[in-house]
């Protein structure tokens, strides 16, 4: 029988989508659908994820949206867009019922407005009003498939990990999530700048080793400055998008929810650039380790740029208003201005190297 992974939590007796939760657990045990987490109560990690879609042959989130179930759901997009050969042919279904992923998918047709989501996110998450459209949807996708995300690999990848020591002037790292596919002469002057800024201040550049985009950028503007950059990619991506050269430590891993975990570790604050759908997960899952107070996210600073473009639009409007719902105050800094980036996080780091010693 074809497995469906549940999404969403039970809260109780009185939660009120208990309800219709228990329609679609009966519609998709009806239907011949073999059901993962039926009760709501099952955890997922960054280590374990992959192992979890694997398992699957199709995934569907429950209304009442949590910041973990946007990070799942956000975190299957981003597999459908890297064309992680585990996920071919699975659909994933949002029961939307409560209006709760209307934010989602508010943040994501924004991006796609500004280029940094090049497909049509409704085409992969899919909407239902009732548990059967989630039937009726599952049995469509199954049949038709996923739709193409229209990439071509550019080359093999054969590169493996690698590290080469801290300079003795290290004054700590910081993790840049940032866009791959941004083409803007503008947008990528500012990737370069912020990895300049990040080497004169002898900070560490951390990021997701892609080639292209702003990604490629910060990467080239710390290495022309000297600096000491680091990054994580998986062999897929590499096969997107190539890896930048100078890169003083490199780590290789399986699946890109591993690929954040060693960037989070290796980390003393963080800087979310203009992005697309890869930042809002990496921002989820950041916001997410702050809320069980992991100790990979002890006492780290993260802060938003929130870019203006030359049309006036302030480019992470709608995720921060998004977080609004499920984040609290201080747990994200909001910048405005390049400039302000470096001077904003270096107090901040240098508590925090004070605090571990």
């Amino acid at each position: 029988m074809p497995k469906v992974r549940l999404a969403g939590t039970v809260r109780g007796e009185k939660d009120p989508n208990r309800e219709i939760r228990a329609r679609l657990l009966y519609s998709l045990f009806s239907k011949g659908w073999d059901i993962y987490n039926s009760n709501g109560d099952q955890r997922i990690s960054l280590s374990n994820i992959e192992r979890k879609i694997i398992e699957s042959d199709a995934f569907v989130f429950t209304p009442g949206a949590t910041l973990e179930d946007l990070f799942k759901a956000v975190s299957i997009f981003v597999g459908y867009q890297t064309m992680d050969a585990n996920l071919a042919a699975k659909p994933t279904v949002l029961l939307n019922s409560d209006h709760s992923w209307e934010p989602l998918f508010t943040l994501l047709a924004h991006l796609n407005r500004l280029g940094t989501v090049k497909q049509n996110h409704a085409e992969y998450l899919r909407l239902a009003e009732s548990p059967e459209q989630v039937l009726d949807i599952l049995d469509h996708v199954r049949k038709q498939g996923v739709p193409d995300v229209g990439r071509e690999k550019i080359g093999a990848s054969s590169v493996g990990s690698f590290e080469t020591p801290l300079p003795a002037s290290h004054q700590g790292n910081v993790c840049v999530f940032c866009s791959a596919s941004i083409e803007d002469p503008a947008y990528l002057n500012d990737g370069y700048q912020l990895g300049k800024q990040l080497a004169d201040a002898n900070l560490g550049c951390v990021s997701g080793a892609g080639n292209s985009g702003i990604m490629g950028e910060v990467v080239r503007g710390s290495v022309d400055a000297g600096g000491w950059t680091a990054g994580s990619n998986v062999p897929h991506i590499i096969e997107l998008e190539g890896l930048p050269q100078g890169l003083s430590t490199f780590w290789l891993k399986p699946d890109i929810y591993t690929r954040m975990e060693v960037m989070i570790e290796h980390s003393d604050a963080f800087v979310i650039f203009p992005g697309g759908s890869g930042t809002v997960q990496e921002m989820l899952a950041l916001m997410i380790f702050k809320q069980q107070g992991h100790r990979s996210m002890a006492g780290k600073p993260v802060v938003v740029f929130n870019r203006t473009d030359a049309k006036g639009v302030r480019f992470w409007d709608p995720l921060i208003q998004m977080l609004g719902t499920w984040c609290y105050d201080g747990e994200f800094i909001i910048v405005d201005d390049l400039s302000n980036i470096i001077p904003t996080l270096q107090p901040l780091i240098q508590e925090l190297k004070l605090v571990d010693r």
